[in-house]
């Protein structure tokens, strides 16, 4: 082999030796694509744990916002249920204290009716004892005796008008007028018969007249006075609306029973509100009482005045105790609706009865009373025509 092959074939070994290294640089190259991939997520990592907590801390944030808000609110709340809680004292004491004035007056009343027809029933027996013993004395004129009548007529005239006009009692009315009636009858003079006539169109006006059904309203206000304390309250209503669902349904199972616990934990969490809408105070538990001893002190009263015959303060305890009732009771309830219809109902039915006039056969009475007496006047001052043709 000659020298130039010999150089030739080391210049090629060496050649081959400095080649051979080449693989690890690939490797080395390889194995830093892999780290810097997993740089890459480690950082996209890191970017989404600090977007978590920035979410976070914007949620906890308007959570703060919103319980310092509902703290507020509740605030106000609290405040508007001590003032109404102080309102509602101070009108339960002035009700109470009105409702002894009226049950005091009521039973003065009760008193004075109740002699009024002690008397009244006394009348005819007494009138009927006085009449036999006027029969039995000697000498006792005619004139005396139409005059006893007279009086006695006119008597049960003013009966009549005083109970149909401030009592409110047309059957009691109509008693008095038979009376004097009977009494005119026993005249038996002609020139009383416009009286008589006038006597019997009141009669008949009395029984055809629409007589309200008082005891019956009254029984109907005590009873909706007792059922008072049953009536549901509007916040309660709400209170019950917003509870919570039941739990998830035990027979689902897989992905739907899982889902119906995710939407039960998220329930409520977002809620929609009008914030425009004037929400109604809120009634304390300890200011419930108050507000149901109010609202029957204000139906016992409509019944006092319905039993006095007081026209406006009946009307304004009625009105009164149905915007109460609008106010802070549950309007979807029945028993709510069928109150209100109620007091609608009795309101506007028990004075609408226009009373007859019976006050006319009492006038034509007293007018009669008068000619006569000024007749008699005359035939008592005038002198004798023999007399006067003496002087």
């Amino acid at each position: 082999m000659s020298e130039d092959e010999t150089t030739e074939n080391e210049d090629a070994k060496f050649d081959e030796n400095d080649a051979a290294p080449a693989p690890p640089a690939a490797k080395k190259r390889s194995g830093g694509g892999f780290v810097a991939w997993l740089a890459l997520l480690l950082s996209a990592a890191a970017i989404g744990a600090v977007g978590l907590d920035y979410v976070r801390d914007r949620d906890a944030a308007d959570t703060v916002a919103d319980s310092d808000a509902q703290l507020r609110n509740l605030t106000a709340s609290i405040g508007a249920t001590q003032d109404l809680m102080t309102s509602l004292e101070a009108s339960v004491s002035s009700l109470a204290e009105l409702d002894a004035e009226r049950s005091a007056a009521i039973e003065r009343i009760s008193r004075q009716l109740d002699d009024r027809l002690q008397q009244i029933e006394s009348v005819p027996g007494r009138l009927a004892t006085v009449e036999a013993s006027l029969a039995t004395l000697q000498g006792v004129s005619t004139g005396a005796r139409d005059a006893w009548l007279l009086a006695e007529a006119e008597y049960y005239m003013q009966i009549a008008n005083a109970q149909l006009q401030l009592a409110n009692n047309p059957e009691l009315a109509m008693l008095a007028l038979t009376h004097a009636d009977e009494r005119i009858l026993q005249l038996a003079d002609p020139r009383l018969t416009n009286v008589r006539q006038a006597l019997s169109d009141e009669l008949r006006a009395l029984e055809v007249m629409e007589k309200p059904d008082t005891a019956g309203i009254t029984l109907t206000l005590a009873s909706l006075s007792s059922v008072v304390d049953s009536l549901p309250l509007r916040q309660e209503a709400a209170a019950q609306a917003a509870e919570p669902a039941a739990g998830v349904d035990p027979e689902l199972s897989g992905m739907d029973r899982a889902w119906a616990s995710v939407r039960n934990a998220m329930d409520g969490v977002v809620k929609v509100r009008n914030v425009d809408e004037v929400s109604p105070a809120l009634v304390a538990p300890e200011a419930r009482y108050f507000l149901r001893a109010n609202l029957s002190l204000q139906l016992q009263a409509a019944r006092i005045a319905l039993l006095r015959g007081e026209e406006a303060i009946f009307r304004q305890s009625l009105d009164d105790a149905d915007r109460w009732i609008g106010d802070y009771y549950d309007e979807d309830s029945t028993a709510v609706t069928s109150a209100r219809q109620t007091i609608a109902e009795i309101r506007d039915s028990v004075f609408q009865v226009a009373m007859p006039d019976i006050s006319r056969s009492l006038r034509l009475l007293r007018q009669f009373n008068t000619l006569t007496d000024a007749a008699n006047a005359a035939e008592t001052n005038e002198p004798p025509a023999e007399a006067e043709q003496d002087q």
